[in-house]
């Protein structure tokens, strides 16, 4: 699979302002989520792909092509969902993603024809002939994500595309995003503030920190990196199970009637804990991994970033 972003030392500089610093990695998934503080660097880091912004020193690729060298076939893949509103006050809906169609390259006729099938896929066919103005915001976040993939691009930036939505609204736009993502045809970079958004949507995150790489990991591998943490629910005597595994060296902390965490240590396996059971008469009822959040993971990675 071609890389969906290639970063060679990737930097960007403003005057004084050092916004990207030394850029590396190569990055592909179905759903990429970009995390990171208020003047991480997120958004000009898709900027900085999508042409926006000049490097100032490294260089890099989108789906195989150079931004620099090749900047139109670069653009020609790609959908953008900016992050603020940028609709032509008098406009209809349907005339304003026709228009951004045209501006892709399609002909007249094929944009007015793909106008109406993305209104109509992102839920706002009965409302496609209204100004743009009279609509909510969460219908205008909509409308947004419909210009963006209008023209059949394979790789979709959405930058902030919850931001200030209610629940109701929140829910139609990430099922929409997850929609996207598992029809496979499309790949997405999605850039948020809300962790909870990045969780449900993406399969990978790269975490910005000061303008630097922090942190990029496979959510689900992540997850499951570290095994050694358990849950575990016990029927029997709790005490002499307790007393039996804290002197094969595991950590515990009892969590409620007849429920123990606990700490693996390295070279003990799981199976220990079985045998432990067996020889205090009880029985292991339930056993469950403790998986990190994505807040665990962001935390981690703004503590050593």
């Amino acid at each position: 699979m071609t890389p969906v972003i290639e970063l060679q030392g990737l930097s960007v500089r403003f005057g004084r302002l050092q916004a990207l610093s030394d850029l590396k990695g190569s990055f592909s998934a179905r759903a990429l989520g970009l995390l990171g503080p208020n003047g991480a660097g997120k958004t000009t880091l898709i900027h900085t792909l999508l042409g926006f912004h000049p490097p100032s020193a490294g260089s890099a690729r989108v789906l195989g092509h150079d931004i620099a060298s090749a900047p139109r076939k670069t653009r020609a893949l790609i959908g953008y969902m900016p992050e603020r509103d940028s609709f032509i006050e008098g406009m209809t809906a349907v005339r304003f993603v026709c228009m951004m169609a045209e501006l892709s390259g399609l002909p007249r006729a094929t944009a007015l024809e793909r106008a109406h099938e993305a209104l109509y896929c992102v839920g706002l066919g009965e409302a496609r002939y209204r100004n743009l103005e009279t609509y909510s915001l969460g219908m205008k976040q909509r409308a947004k994500l419909a210009q963006a993939m209008v023209h059949g691009p394979r790789l979709l930036f959405l930058d902030e595309p919850t931001n200030g939505l209610d629940p109701p609204a929140r829910e139609q736009m990430v099922r929409l995003i997850r929609e996207i993502r598992d029809s496979g045809e499309v790949q997405i970079v999605l850039s948020s503030h809300l962790l909870r958004d990045v969780e449900e949507c993406c399969d990978d995150v790269l975490i910005l920190k000061d303008g630097e790489i922090a942190h990029h990991c496979s959510l689900e591998e992540e997850r499951q990196a570290n095994r050694k943490f358990l849950q575990l629910q016990i029927r029997g005597d709790l005490e002499r199970y307790l007393e039996r595994i804290e002197a094969l060296g595991c950590e515990c902390a009892v969590d409620g009637k007849q429920r123990i965490r606990l700490v693996l240590p390295p070279e003990l396996e799981v199976r220990a804990l079985y045998e432990a059971a067996e020889a205090t008469d009880s029985q292991i009822r339930h056993l469950d991994y403790k998986r990190d959040s994505l807040q665990d993971i962001f935390l981690k990675a703004m503590e050593n970033g």
